[in-house]
């Protein structure tokens, strides 16, 4: 499908993850505050060029398969996030194409555009993967990276106070 969301509208890149449900939830929920409708975008690539040459054709996968794959994917996300009863507002779309051209493409001249990542990555900082940073990057409109929420056997990271230095708080910079 090559209609793009614009104007009044939330898209959310959603690949299944357990951060893509968040941002759909997250996306949801604003568009409510703000009116305004979500498009929850899956966007899905050929897989044959992954085979070996010598591979029997017939464990390729065809073009149709792989994209009612990939429409049973979203499907099967939003009811994992809404259950049963999908929220009018929200419109899913499945496009063929690489996840960050796709999303900052349906993206452009929409209200924002978020996206999942995970809580902690390397050294405990925020990760973020490769198509998160290609639409932060070059996206015209806002972006939101959603964490996904904390994994209940993982302890939570302590909270310390911060401390600033005197001058600081006195305005000296």
């Amino acid at each position: 499908m090559s209609q793009r969301a614009t104007g009044n509208t939330i898209v959310v890149g959603v690949d299944g993850s357990e951060a893509s449900m968040e941002a759909l939830r997250w996306a949801t929920a604003q568009a409510r505050a703000l009116q305004a409708d979500v498009v929850a975008i899956h966007a899905w690539q050929p897989i044959g060029a992954g085979f070996a040459p010598y591979a029997p054709a017939s464990a390729r996968p065809t073009a149709a398969e792989q994209r009612d794959r990939a429409a049973q994917l979203l499907a099967g996300t939003l009811r994992a996030v809404f259950g049963p009863r999908i929220d009018r507002a929200v419109r899913a779309v499945v496009v063929e194409g690489p996840p960050e051209r796709v999303l900052l493409q349906q993206a452009h001249g929409a209200l924002l555009l978020a996206l999942g990542h995970t809580a902690r990555g390397q050294y405990d900082l925020p990760s973020m993967g490769s198509v998160g940073r290609a639409c932060l990057r070059h996206a015209t409109v806002p972006v939101v990276a959603v964490p996904a929420a904390e994994r209940s056997d993982r302890p939570a990271a302590p909270l310390g106070a911060v401390r600033t230095p005197a001058f600081a708080r006195s305005g000296a910079a």
